[in-house]
């Protein structure tokens, strides 16, 4: 999706600057329609932006069926009304109905909303990006201890708040919970952007997902699954 609008802007782009030389306005503007003028140019302006229109406005003109066939109408619809009339209208006054065409205003229209919807879905694809290491800095498992002192590994979903999980050096911490037994340092980087890991003794607060350092520690869990820090984040 990113590299379609990526693909369809430059392209829509490139064929917007001869547009923009042959518009009548613009010559007018700039004060060169004598110098550009040549017979039959505004049948060149009509077929380049039929390009732009048909190919750069695809993706609005296709996304505005999608919008009425669910009944709700929105930023593709308002887009593909704009440039759709436009286009009929501009063509209408190039087979002979009296006024301005606005070929280039349609050309420039359908640019920026390209642009705007490139870096719109590539925003979205790095946040998507970003949720998905966040998602990934869970373990799979916990060591549970066991009231007969034994240690039991469990799935996450098993974990209970109340309950007292083993910590390892080197291990990713569970769930939420505090400290009860042990001292370490924590990263928790990816986390809350601490770049220096945090020293944790008994009563120290942790947090689902962090790094445990060199020591080994006890945690009893406060909080799991969706009430958790990282499920918030999330």
């Amino acid at each position: 999706m990113v590299a379609d609008f990526r693909k369809r802007f430059w392209i829509s782009l490139i064929v917007t600057v001869p547009i923009l030389i042959l518009s009548p306005m613009i010559q007018k503007f700039l004060g060169l329609a004598d110098n550009l003028h040549f017979p039959g140019d505004i049948y060149v302006l009509f077929a380049l932006s039929s390009v732009v229109f048909f190919y750069g406005g695809y993706p609005f003109l296709k996304g505005v069926f999608t919008e009425l066939g669910s009944a709700k109408p929105g930023m593709m619809t308002l887009i593909a009304i704009a440039i759709s009339v436009a286009y009929l209208y501009s063509s209408a006054v190039v087979f002979g109905l009296a006024g301005k065409v606005f070929f280039w205003e349609l050309a420039t229209l359908i640019d920026i909303m390209l642009l705007g919807h490139w870096i719109e879905m590539k925003s979205v694809m790095g946040a998507s990006k970003a949720l998905e290491e966040l998602a990934r800095l869970m373990p799979s498992d916990a060591h549970k201890l066991m009231p007969d002192g034994s240690v039991k590994d469990v799935p996450l979903n098993e974990l209970n708040s109340g309950e007292k999980v083993l910590v390892k050096p080197g291990e990713k911490i569970p769930a939420d919970g505090e400290v009860v037994d042990g001292e370490t340092s924590v990263n928790e980087s990816m986390l809350t952007g601490e770049s220096v890991p945090v020293s944790k003794k008994q009563g120290a607060k942790v947090i689902g997902g962090s790094v445990n350092g060199e020591g080994s520690i006890t945690v009893q869990v406060q909080k799991t699954g969706k009430d958790s820090y990282l499920s918030q984040v999330i």
